[in-house]
């Protein structure tokens, strides 16, 4: 056997599920089949995906943030949780769990599965969400201070712990596998991702929805994130405020969204007769341990991570088509993020940073871009970067901008960053 293989001795009954009586061992590779995608750029991997072709920043006055010194967001468009999910249900789920349940929906629909008919035992989810339920928080506690403490909703507590995420999730779908958040900072949804490969490769799930979600545009994570100086201030031209990798950059900008992969063993999708959309062949994590909220200025935290992934896919640097960077457009994260993939790479291939056009949804922000490159590899295209209008000289990259860039290398890499020195990065293949 392989050391990189699980046995696998069991098998599958239910033809419904289309799976055929496995012997061999569980693969380290496992299948996209199914993509979900709840942004400021659209509903929907066709809609995400044509938006992000034309690079059109999203970001725009926000009704929550007025008054504030930093009063602009990347917000949801066109998203009306009643509607989409009914209204008993989305009164009882924060926005986080709205998003998450919509974009799990999507990932099923697009992977030709019906819950009905799978084997629930053996279906996983696997979420990353940084914050919680800092939207219904301020009402409640608001009440509590007021004296008003029998007026705190029941559902306080269930709508606003960060598992209800994959917990509503596994609920509305009848996943009644492994059921888990992963909590990882920025690089949440990413840390996700490789948690539900390793759900299938170890023989545990046949099916795994991982991904993340998250939606920071409140009135006191916006103030946090300022105090912090994370936060762009270009109030002027909030469209033009997400910067990555420009020399003009001064910090990101709040988004919210969520993206969900559906992730299935090869056999299982092959049994059934599935394609794939792309290939999830590796994965690695790091911790800089080095400063509370700072990047290892040398990006060695974040290199470690990749060199991690690279070797667990088999893969050598010259080897990856294309990256799509965690590119925050803060002033220490870029030429952090730039300096660690000039220590893997000798010669870096070319680079997008999605969070120009979408902002930084956190938690969700791993997930929404690895799913933006398992587009770009189906399309053989990547995606320009938003706003770059002069490149920093410190960042030594080939950053994609204005117009999409054809690239034919059916490799591409994804990677992550968060407070804590969390990193984390995930290798993706055509199918």
């Amino acid at each position: 056997m392989s050391p990189r293989t699980v046995a696998d001795p069991r098998t599958v009954a239910d033809p419904r599920t289309a799976a055929a009586p496995r012997t061999a061992a569980a693969p380290r590779t496992v299948a996209v089949t199914g993509l979900g995608l709840v942004t400021p750029a659209g509903n929907g991997p066709d809609a995400v995906w044509a938006h992000f072709l034309g690079a059109g920043p999203t970001a725009r006055p926000d009704p929550e943030l007025d008054g504030l010194a930093v009063d602009f967001s990347c917000r949801l468009a066109d998203f009306e949780p009643p509607a989409l999910l009914g209204g008993r249900l989305a009164r009882r789920l924060d926005r986080f769990s709205q998003m998450a349940v919509v974009a799990a929906r999507q990932a099923v629909a697009d992977a030709g599965l019906d819950p009905a008919e799978w084997d629930g035992d053996r279906v996983g989810v696997v979420l990353g969400v940084s914050a919680n339920s800092v939207h219904t928080y301020p009402v409640e506690y608001a009440r509590l201070a007021e004296g008003r403490a029998d007026r705190v909703s029941p559902l306080m507590l269930p709508r606003s712990i960060p598992n209800m995420a994959a917990g509503e999730v596994s609920l509305d779908l009848g996943a009644r596998g492994p059921g888990l958040v992963v909590s990882t900072a920025c690089a949440s949804g990413t840390s996700a991702l490789a948690l539900g490969r390793d759900l299938i490769a170890s023989g545990t799930c046949d099916l795994v929805l991982a991904g993340g979600t998250d939606s920071p545009r409140t009135r006191m994570t916006c103030v946090a994130f300022d105090r912090l100086g994370a936060l762009s201030r270009r109030r002027h031209d909030p469209a033009g405020a997400s910067r990555p990798f420009d020399a003009d950059r001064d910090g990101f900008v709040l988004g919210e969204g969520a993206g969900v992969l559906l992730l299935e063993h090869p056999e299982h999708a092959r049994a059934r007769g599935a394609r794939p959309r792309a290939h999830l062949v590796g994965h690695g994590a790091s911790s800089d341990a080095h400063h509370f909220t700072a990047p290892h200025p040398g990006g060695d935290g974040l290199a470690r991570a990749v060199r991690a992934a690279l070797a667990d896919a088999g893969l050598a640097p010259e080897e990856i088509g294309h990256i799509n960077a965690h590119g925050t457009g803060t002033a220490l994260n870029d030429p952090a993020e730039a300096a660690a993939l000039r220590q893997v790479f000798r010669r870096p291939p070319p680079v997008t940073a999605n969070k120009s056009v979408i902002g930084h949804t956190m938690g969700a922000a791993g997930a929404i871009e690895a799913a933006l490159t398992v587009l770009a590899l189906q399309h053989r295209l990547v995606p320009p970067t938003a706003n770059l209008d002069r490149l920093d000289d410190a960042i030594g990259l080939d950053v994609v901008t204005k117009v999409p860039r054809p690239v034919d290398v059916p490799t591409a890499l994804s990677v992550s960053s968060g407070f804590g020195g969390q990193n984390a990065a995930v290798v993706l293949t055509a199918a």
